[in-house]
């Protein structure tokens, strides 16, 4: 019988801030023209989903 070595944990706090953070701007950004941020909407959509992955792949992230 296989073993589960995968065991999801919680991402921290400040892991989980930044990662929502990342998300609700690139989506906004694509719904309100924000000259800035416009630009990197996709990178930032991507990024708070990976970090929110890791965070919960990696115990103590």
């Amino acid at each position: 019988m296989a073993t589960n070595k995968f065991s999801p944990s919680a991402p921290t706090f400040p892991v989980w801030v930044i990662g929502i953070v990342l998300g609700v701007l690139a989506i906004l950004s694509t719904l309100i023209p924000i000259p800035s941020i416009a630009a990197y909407s996709h990178e930032m959509l991507v990024g708070g989903f990976v970090l929110l992955a890791l965070g919960t792949s990696l115990k103590g992230l």
